[in-house]
């Protein structure tokens, strides 16, 4: 088994995995603590080290909220169980899983990027372990970043000292990561040039803005977007991922060291870690990407609507009860001024399609509710169409019954337990069904990130479903319910009225 790997920083030692085919390697240092001054700068090179680096345990997570604490919240209980897990603003580490034997033999690599709306998270949750999908021939990464002000917060002062970085530190770290996984990745028997990325809601989102950064043409060869594509429909929607402009952002950022108690970037940077993270967290903002026009254009799904990212192999979808929105509207008159308003003079139609002449707002409301994520998936899918590539996009449903005592649906996020297969480490009762469910998700998982397509065989020797992919003309998908099953049905009208004007409204050939 590979146990000792040659990295470009000095020779690190892994572990034995559960299965000891697998070998796992725990915190490897990817860049240089980003404390002192590095606070508040984009990632810089990891120093080398003489001897044996043993990397048996996570490093520390992020600063962010301390997990496990609010025990009613269902993400505390599902996996932000650990209120004593350690943090520090020393995080910038990756973990790997490999089930190679030698350094040679080039297996496809998978490199993971966490969610959380980039204000909390960690690779150390149990739901990422990568044996799994490692024990189908991948070499999984696991990248930590830095989160919330730490990873976002832009200044005046930053722009000038790095106007080549002025902001995005937490993306700049997933690229670093992902970088240093390109330079390093052969030792551990894997091959540079199969990358693939892949994150879930806010870690999709990255994925989105990883795609759509002209810094990274070469790095990845595939993407994995769940639950993390998203726009905005209806007036007053909240839509994660709105990027704001670095002007604006910058006055923030001179607001909030105000609130600190700083009038520079220099005694920003002599603060205690802790001390900024309790502020930050009495602020109470949402940090996040800002367009900086270095690493990020623009809203980055509306640059892949565009066909302005890169055009590669993309699986992504949803689970199918989250999400959802409706107009916001007391009376029929006001849902009618928000039609005519969104649409001009399409605005009969969709009344029509939302059968205003029943007189019945709750019904209408109703009809016009949609997976706001869905709705972006159906957008990118049939941008791709209108590429010169048109690289294959493998879209999908999650549908499956989840047990429990709270009865949660397919809450966001849920999907990982069956992505990452680790439904073993879950508290919900889950039974068979849900172990094959998830042994086949994982296998279409692993399949794509093999060859940009998932079909292949079961475990059984079976053949699984066979996953089209997605057109204009053929617009089916994958709905993972009891079992994998490939569905041929056209999306709703109302759904497909607002794909047709959204490519309308911004100008853009349908």
């Amino acid at each position: 088994m590979l146990r000792l790997v040659k990295t470009e920083n000095g020779v690190i030692q892994g572990l034995p995995a559960a299965d000891p085919r697998i070998t796992g390697f725990k915190g490897i240092p990817f860049a240089a603590p980003p404390t002192g001054e590095n606070r508040f700068r984009a990632p810089q090179p990891a120093k080398s080290w003489e001897g044996i680096l043993k990397a048996f345990e996570f490093a520390p997570i992020s600063m962010q909220a301390t997990p496990g604490i609010n025990k009613e919240d269902i993400y505390t209980r599902e996996w932000a169980v650990d209120p004593d897990i350690p943090m520090n603003e020393d995080c910038l580490y990756l973990n790997v899983w490999t089930p190679a034997l030698k350094a040679d033999e080039k297996l496809p690599v998978f490199v993971w990027y966490f969610g959380g709306g980039l204000q909390v998270g960690n690779t150390a949750e149990m739901e990422f372990d990568g044996e799994r999908i490692a024990r189908r021939g991948i070499v999984v990464v696991t990248i930590n970043y830095r989160l919330n002000v730490f990873g976002f917060l832009c200044h005046p002062e930053i722009t000038a000292e790095t106007p080549e970085a002025p902001g995005n530190f937490g993306h700049l770290d997933q690229q670093f990561g992902t970088r240093w996984v390109k330079r390093n990745i052969a030792s551990f028997g894997g091959d540079p040039d199969n990358i693939t990325i892949g994150g879930q809601s806010a870690g999709g989102a990255s994925v989105m803005s990883q795609l759509t950064s002209p810094q990274n043409k070469g790095l990845f060869q595939k993407a994995i977007i769940e639950s993390g594509m998203i726009t905005g429909l209806y007036p007053d929607d909240f839509v994660f991922g709105e990027r704001k402009e670095l002007l604006e952002e910058e006055q923030e950022g001179v607001k909030f060291f105000e609130f600190l108690g700083v009038s520079s970037l220099k005694e920003a940077r002599k603060l205690d870690a802790e001390y900024i993270n309790k502020k930050a967290q009495e602020y109470n903002r949402f940090w996040g990407t800002v367009v900086d026009n270095k690493f990020c254009l623009g809203n980055p799904f509306e640059l892949v609507a565009r066909n302005k990212g890169m055009s590669i192999p993309m699986m992504f979808g949803h689970t199918s009860s989250e999400f959802y929105c409706e107009p916001k509207a007391d009376t029929i008159s006001e849902f009618h001024k928000m039609a005519v308003e969104l649409f001009g003079e399409d605005a009969e139609e969709f009344m029509s399609l939302c059968n205003a002449a029943s007189g019945n707002l709750v019904e209408m409301k109703s009809r016009a509710s949609v997976r706001i994520i869905e709705y972006a998936n159906r957008i990118a899918a049939c941008a791709n169409d209108n590429s010169k590539v048109k690289a294959p996009m493998y879209y999908y449903n999650f549908d499956a019954e989840i047990p429990g005592f709270d009865n949660p649906g397919t809450f966001h996020s849920v999907d990982l337990w069956f992505f990452f297969e680790t439904l073993a480490k879950c508290l919900r009762p889950f039974i068979g069904k849900h172990y094959d469910l998830a042994r086949q998700m994982c296998n279409y998982w692993a399949n794509f990130i093999r060859s940009g397509n998932p079909n292949g065989k079961d475990a059984t020797g079976e053949d699984m479903p066979l996953w089209e992919p997605y057109s204009k003309e053929a617009p089916f998908g994958m709905v993972f319910g009891e079992k994998p099953e490939f569905v041929r049905e056209q999306p709703g009208e109302v759904m497909q009225f607002l794909v047709r004007k959204y490519f309308r409204n911004k100008d853009i050939r349908f």
